[in-house]
């Protein structure tokens, strides 16, 4: 924690970064436009890195001011949605929902906000897991999970969207890819199949002069951001980063026959807030395929 510059910089970092313009981000703090300047380029300072380019009296993203943003973004949202829980004077239940660290972190936290927008009534609280769950020993309610373990037949699940892998890399990459030239692959333990799964897939071999292994998926994220090798991964993993164009998916996604589900001990009983969450969750991951499949792999 204390190498960790000033809240109050990166929150003055993170508005100049979502409006790219200085006036607008002075109008929305209620500061000066030079108050803004001299945050950021403290920020810059204390960090050692660049966040903008200034040219033609505009200010533009760095791939670090994007990366800061992006992780601003993520921090700034947890923290609204743990300040309005404990703010929160109702008497309404929450629903406790276990999920995968990395879907939790890269998909669910970034598109929750919307969730609580529509749904201001329904409190989620998150958890952090992966694997089998039990409910009787837990305070969770609701599990996210992809099938590839047997949960208790007493349990009640329902699908949420088809998983969809493929490689990725950095776009500066992307041409030895294609040229199938032998890469650094990057691996991960907790899905130690998923590249033999895609290449039986799409009976693609990738040429492999290195391999890493790691411990879990947003390591080897993080991995290949920094330009380790080609990694494998789902796509509901990388959405920002394939939106953004930061990474490339060479060979587009295809479904590994595993899928996410909701799992609950109860049924889901109309109305009731597991399963306005189940619907609202599935919309969400339909959006996200529809969109990301279509455009990457079509």
């Amino acid at each position: 924690m204390k190498n960790l510059p000033s809240l109050n910089a990166l929150r003055v970092f993170e508005t100049a970064a979502r409006y790219q313009n200085l006036v607008k981000a002075s109008e929305e703090l209620f500061v000066t436009q030079g108050a803004v300047s001299r945050q950021i380029r403290q920020l810059e300072t204390a960090l050692g890195v660049i966040l903008f380019e200034r040219r033609n009296r505009g200010i533009f993203l760095t791939p670090a001011g994007e990366k800061l943003k992006q992780a601003c973004q993520q921090a700034f949202g947890l923290l609204t949605l743990t300040i309005d829980d404990l703010q929160q004077t109702s008497q309404l239940t929450p629903l406790v929902v276990s999920c995968e660290p990395t879907i939790m972190m890269k998909w669910l936290i970034p598109k929750l906000m919307e969730f609580k927008a529509n749904n201001p009534d329904i409190e989620i609280h998150l958890v952090s897991g992966g694997g089998n769950i039990d409910f009787s020993r837990s305070s969770v309610n609701l599990a996210i999970r992809r099938n590839d373990f047997l949960w208790d037949k007493s349990y009640v699940a329902e699908q949420l969207a088809r998983e969809w892998i493929g490689p990725i890399c950095l776009p500066n990459a992307e041409d030895h890819v294609i040229t199938h030239q032998p890469l650094t692959i990057l691996h991960t333990r907790t899905r130690p199949e998923a590249w033999n799964d895609w290449m039986s897939g799409v009976k693609q071999i990738i040429q492999k002069q290195h391999e890493l292994w790691f411990e879990h998926f947003y390591i080897l994220l993080e991995a290949v951001m920094a330009g380790h090798g080609i990694g494998i991964s789902s796509i509901y993993m990388i959405e920002q980063e394939l939106s953004d164009k930061r990474i490339k998916a060479p060979y587009g996604f295809i479904p590994d026959g595993s899928a996410y589900y909701l799992i609950s001990p109860e049924i889901f009983e109309a109305n009731a807030p597991q399963t306005i969450f189940l619907e609202w969750l599935k919309k969400a991951f339909h959006e996200t395929q529809t969109r990301l499949v279509v455009s990457v792999s079509g």
